[in-house]
């Protein structure tokens, strides 16, 4: 069936019935752009337990996660509430506008997240310390924007339909939305990173769209090896199983204790937990109490799924706009809806060259990439894309009136070949123009104007009250889940990672 018959099957309630939600990461810095090494902000509530503010893998890198929204302009009116909240509680520190870092201490300097002494905070610190053994606390700070998507009635196969297609055309993604060309050259310091000098403190490739997508960030050499198959939900979950389960020798070599018989890791396997997974994409499911991801996948199947490859675009204040997110959604189901054949593992390492070549040289022209064993140009790929996309997105529009999606699709396609209006080029004409060659100066600008900006606009009397409230709710249910805790965490640590939970249902209270 082709992608036309099957847009002509959907009701317009279906296509209404599309859901989004947006988790954003960002590093607190001070004003001079270094990285706060303050803890938590106590005024935002428990990084444990609060529905909206967080950390990821530093206590300095917050992450702000809206609700499930049928309309996007509610999804980011709420991203857009939880950033006012955050940066009017900061003090005098900025959220970092830029999905690269700054200025940064050295890796032990870097301070990992706390989450109180529960079994299941201890868990998600000691993941994370983990994560710092095995890849550095520089590649942790890399920070990006999340979009969680779901379309009423799909099935588990139709997600990784979607998946496969997504994976084969996510190049398209990096080059119209990647804003990450530029680096600290202390941040590749170390490194073998093949970058050209813009300045004595920045590195750049001149075509890059996304360097966080690149080699210089979230790749793991260890995880290269894998070979995950998308063909369906027994292969995924077959593939992730082993990661998890099996001994990686390497990581075996850093152990579970360091020497005074703190944890260095929750594991020696290859995944310490399933979202150590780095793609660009991933199946998802809500989990229940004590239940680990794969096993929910597993029981109950595909929810929905989580973008992983967008950066934050430094020119907005939330990082995404409403056209960002219209683009995405006609993309995402015209990937659900197009032909899926089936991946192989020689199409698998095919899609990693092609998109490693996306985030060094998306916009350099002539660029060739690979598809079904042929070369072909990334310019004629994507514009074959973008114009099968049009249909998707007028039948969107048809079913949500008005010409929004019809309107963004259009302005895809424009960007596409005025690649001077992409992002990743608009960062480099400003970080070469305006502020003398110098990636962090022209970021720190940029998270100080996003403040300004938000904070222009004051929260009510009543709204304040509710996000205190909120944060009081969550410093107490963290209270609770300490004074209730009986296990030893050397225990709790052996259940969590026991395969049996993988496959039935886990005795452990959460996931890290």
């Amino acid at each position: 069936m082709t992608l036309h018959q099957r847009l002509r099957e959907l009701d317009a309630a279906r296509l209404r019935g599309m859901q989004r939600g947006i988790e954003k990461e960002g590093l607190r810095v001070q004003p001079d752009g270094s990285l706060a090494r303050t803890p938590h902000p106590a005024v935002l509530g428990s990084a444990l337990t609060h529905p909206h503010i967080t950390t990821d893998f530093s206590e300095s890198q917050l992450e702000l996660v809206t609700g499930v929204h049928a309309r996007v302009e509610d999804c980011l009116h709420e991203l857009e509430t939880i950033h006012r909240v955050v940066l009017q509680s900061l003090g005098d520190e900025c959220m970092w506008a830029a999905s690269m870092p700054g200025q940064l201490p050295p890796d032990a300097d870097i301070p990992i997240g706390y989450y109180g002494s529960s079994n299941v905070g201890q868990a998600k610190r000691v993941y994370r310390l983990g994560l710092s053994h095995r890849y550095g606390s520089r590649m942790q700070t890399i920070s990006g924007i999340h979009y969680n998507w779901s379309f009423p009635g799909a099935t588990s196969e139709d997600y990784f339909a979607l998946i496969r297609n997504f994976r084969r055309h996510s190049f398209l993604l990096l080059r119209l939305f990647g804003a990450s060309p530029a680096v600290t050259s202390a941040f590749a310091a170390g490194q073998p990173h093949g970058l050209d000098a813009m300045s004595a403190h920045t590195l750049y490739l001149p075509y890059a769209t996304s360097l966080r997508m690149g080699r210089l960030g979230y790749q793991s050499d260890a995880q290269s090896a894998l070979c995950v198959s998308y063909n369906d939900l027994e292969g995924y979950a077959d593939s992730l199983h082993e990661a998890l389960t099996v001994p990686y020798p390497p990581y075996e070599a850093i152990g579970i204790h360091d020497p005074a018989g703190g944890y260095r890791q929750l594991a020696t396997s290859l995944l310490q937990i399933e979202n150590e997974f780095y793609s660009t994409i991933r199946p998802k499911r809500v989990i229940r109490s004590g239940e680990r991801p794969l096993h929910a996948l597993r029981e109950r199947g595909v929810e929905y799924v989580e973008v992983r490859c967008m950066d934050v675009n430094p020119f907005l204040d939330v990082g995404i706009d409403a056209h960002t997110a219209r683009v995405l959604d006609v993309f995402l189901l015209q990937a659900m809806l197009s032909s899926s054949p089936p991946d192989s593992p020689d199409e698998v390492r095919a899609l990693q060259s092609n998109l490693l070549l996306a985030a060094s040289r998306g916009r350099e022209p002539g660029l060739q990439l690979i598809r079904e064993g042929q070369p072909i140009s990334l310019a004629d790929w994507g514009l074959a894309l973008l114009d099968e996309g049009v249909a998707v997105a007028e039948a969107m529009d048809a079913a949500c009136g008005g010409h929004a999606y019809a309107t963004s699709w259009a302005r895809a396609r424009e960007d596409f070949l005025a690649v001077e209006q992409l992002p990743s080029a608009r960062v480099l004409a400003a970080i070469q123009d305006q502020y003398a060659g110098r990636f962090d100066a022209f970021a720190l600008d940029r998270s100080g104007l996003v403040k300004q900006s938000l904070c222009g606009v004051s929260l009510t009397d009543d709204q304040q009250a509710v996000w205190r409230q909120m944060a009081d709710v969550s410093v107490a249910e963290q209270a609770r889940i300490e004074s209730e805790d009986v296990l030893p965490f050397e225990l709790f640590r052996q259940a969590y990672i026991d395969p049996q939970g993988l496959t039935v249902a886990a005795s452990s209270s959460t996931t890290a």
